[in-house]
């Protein structure tokens, strides 16, 4: 993807001393809801009101959306409160219609990124608009698929373009109802720099208590910018609840985060080494998840060994691993004597895993 200095022109506009923010609702419910929201948030630094006018469910028989009505009440929303508006599109009438009503901000939704015809079909009918266009993360942590979205786009000439990191879907059970997959948000935010980048905690989260977390990581890795859920009763939304937090605490959340400022070289330093110190966090997290895992399946091993009276230690086996790590971490620049030594930690809490299980009768 080529002249990719022109995407951050949209973002650089707005002069902000703060990182952009989009919020509202999952989901437009009510008129009424969908207004209480935007006068609790119009003199907070919320940029853009988001609301959920279509919603893709997993499963039919769940509310879907209010559907066209609803983008009226947005630009009520932008008469009464001078907000501009945002709300997911996933195909061309979606776009006609939200075009029509003169929604600022588009988005695609991780199911639509999924499918390069929903995007395509979206692109063609997007071709040539002024309008901010964001792409989230497919549901699953496919890099080359969100890229190509946004190549799809990018080709149509739309000129205001970023992305939506929204977490990955996972079979695993985590804290998280979305894996953040930081490493896959950095890898794209290396390639393309000038691509503006918003997280969005809340669908990382599914959980309110959260937010704040994910979106101190988020401001720690150079994101532009946060998009988050906001309901004036979240415990009784009729889509996504848990993860949605009130006007007042969203503007709580906005005082209590570490933004940086960027206006001189030791403030540039300094960004620049809590980026990368932030990634070095991100890492570590994984190793430890990896570790973890690694342990369960020692204990699996163990339960087996005891089942069938095996002894815990198994050096040929063990040797063979310690050959074939040193020989990988050599490819990665890793000495051997660091190699030896983390293994070998590694192995000991293994055996202390399975001698614990074969002894506990």
């Amino acid at each position: 993807m080529e002249n990719t200095e022109q995407l951050r022109t949209w973002l650089d506009d707005h002069q902000l001393d703060h990182p952009l923010v989009i919020a509202g609702p999952c989901s437009a419910e009510t008129e009424d809801q969908v207004m209480q929201i935007a006068h609790g948030l119009k003199d907070s630094d919320v940029n853009y009101y988001r609301a959920g006018i279509w919603k893709p469910r997993t499963r039919p028989g769940n509310f879907e959306g209010v559907g066209a009505i609803g983008l009226k009440w947005l630009q009520r929303v932008k008469e009464e409160t001078g907000l501009k508006t945002a709300t997911e599109v996933a195909n061309k009438a979606h776009v006609d219609l939200a075009l029509e009503h003169d929604i600022d901000v588009l988005w695609i939704g991780a199911r639509s990124t999924v499918s390069p015809f929903i995007v395509q079909e979206i692109a063609d009918a997007l071709e040539g608009t002024d309008k901010i266009v964001l792409v989230k993360n497919p549901v699953n942590p496919d890099l080359p698929l969100w890229l190509g979205a946004i190549e799809r786009l990018h080709s149509k000439d739309i000129k205001k373009l970023g992305v939506i990191h929204r977490g990955f879907s996972t079979y695993e059970k985590t804290k998280y109802r979305n894996i953040p997959e930081w490493q896959i948000a950095i890898e794209l935010q290396n390639r393309f720099p000038d691509l503006p980048l918003i997280c969005d905690p809340s669908h990382i989260t599914g959980k309110r208590d959260m937010i704040l977390d994910v979106s101190q990581t988020a401001l720690d890795l150079n994101f532009d910018g946060l998009m988050i859920e906001t309901h004036v009763d979240p415990d009784n939304a009729w889509s996504d609840a848990a993860q949605q937090v009130t006007p007042a605490t969203l503007i709580q959340i906005m005082k209590d985060l570490k933004i940086r400022k960027e206006k001189d070289d030791e403030a540039e330093y300094n960004n620049a080494l809590n980026n990368l110190r932030a990634q070095i966090d991100v890492i570590d997290n994984q190793l430890l998840d990896t570790l973890g895992k690694r342990m369960k399946v020692a204990d699996g091993i163990g339960e087996l060994k005891k089942q069938r009276n095996v002894a815990v230690l198994q050096s040929k086996r063990w040797n063979e691993i310690l050959g074939k790590m040193i020989l990988e971490g050599e490819e990665r620049g890793l000495s051997e004597e660091f190699i030896l030594r983390m293994f070998k930690a590694i192995h000991q809490e293994s055996i202390n895993h399975q001698e614990k299980i074969i002894n506990n009768s």
